[in-house]
């Protein structure tokens, strides 16, 4: 039996008697994490396990794990990550080793509570007029160094037993504006974003799931944003080659205006497998789960595919790795 066309949320540190019941019933792909899911690492572990066991089976449970702004593990507790394009910096010629370690570590974070997936690599195009919500997330400058640190990345989170998630396809990073806000929209040629924006992702196109971005892109699609656009939808898969899983970014983002039904269904219909819906009331996830329905056929074998790259962790010494990690980036990268 296909699994539910969704990634849900919770709304705080264990589930309700109501979430248990909506869970059994939609039998979501997986579900992911936010601060407010977070307190200490037994509470973690008892969530994911809650979540599991909701729905019967090892559904993957993923999470914002970047490092600077956007990391739900925080300090005390967890380490305290830079952001990515600042380790890139600090790192010079090391940087790709340097994002393999880092990663490799928090994948050993994530597996610790239970949580086997991790929202990156990130692989939007770094440029002067990204706009602040997303520039020192990124990787660099240069596709093919993007591209290179991103297979780092994935080969972090991999090696340690964590499926990595590829966004924001098919690129995000001449958002001037920030699509948890606002949409933006593309104006540069066709021709150049194949070779920029879009380069980095057709490179790591044999990653196992991917998401979406909310933006327009002119050249393509000059009324619809990317998640919800046929034609962008079908140049990822066409021309861009992937054949992974691919979830939206969270629908409820406010670059995509009307209905978040009516959204999920235009997203589902363009090409996407897997509607992510976060951050809202149980009434309207439950709303989402019966108009997203189960994976497609193919959407099914792709999520089957996904789930069986995950593997057990590879053997390492973690603060091996912790001080050759300062090493590379001249200390003082975590706490």
């Amino acid at each position: 039996m296909a699994f539910g066309a969704t990634i849900l949320d919770a709304d705080g540190l264990r589930l309700s008697a109501d979430e248990r019941a909506f869970f059994r019933e939609a039998d979501p792909f997986g579900f992911i994490l936010f601060a407010r899911n977070i307190e200490s690492a037994d509470q973690v572990r008892a969530l994911c396990d809650e979540m599991r066991a909701a729905v019967g089976r090892e559904a993957p449970i993923t999470i914002d794990q970047e490092g600077g702004r956007v990391q739900r593990l925080r300090a005390p507790q967890w380490r305290e990550w830079l952001p990515p394009l600042d380790l890139v910096a600090r790192a010079g010629a090391g940087a790709e080793e340097a994002l393999t370690l880092m990663y490799r570590i928090i994948a050993d974070e994530l597996r610790a509570l239970g949580v086997d997936s991790n929202c990156a690599p990130m692989v939007d195009l770094a440029t002067p007029e990204t706009h602040a919500f997303l520039h020192n997330r990124c990787y660099g400058t240069d596709p093919a160094e993007v591209a290179a640190r991103g297979r780092a990345v994935a080969e972090g989170l991999l090696a340690g037993g964590v499926l990595p998630v590829l966004k924001h396809m098919p690129g995000h990073g001449r958002a001037t504006l920030d699509s948890h806000y606002d949409l933006p929209r593309v104006t540069t040629p066709l021709a150049e974003l194949r070779e920029t924006d879009f380069a980095p992702f057709k490179a790591l196109s044999d990653l196992p799931m991917g998401m979406t971005g909310h933006l327009i892109f002119e050249a393509i699609d000059p009324e619809t944003p990317a998640t919800c656009s046929p034609a962008v939808m079908g140049m990822i898969r066409e021309k861009m080659a992937f054949e992974g899983l691919i979830m939206t970014d969270d629908l409820s983002m406010k670059a995509l205006s009307g209905s978040h039904v009516a959204n999920a269904r235009a997203a589902l219909a363009a090409g996407c497998d897997l509607i992510l819906y976060c951050n809202q009331p149980l009434a309207d996830r439950v709303a989402i789960a019966e108009a997203a329905g189960t994976l497609s056929a193919a959407g099914q074998a792709r999520a089957e595919r996904a789930l069986a790259a995950r593997r057990a962790p590879d053997d390492v010494d973690i603060p091996a790795l912790a001080a050759k990690l300062d090493a590379l980036t001249g200390g003082a990268l975590h706490g």
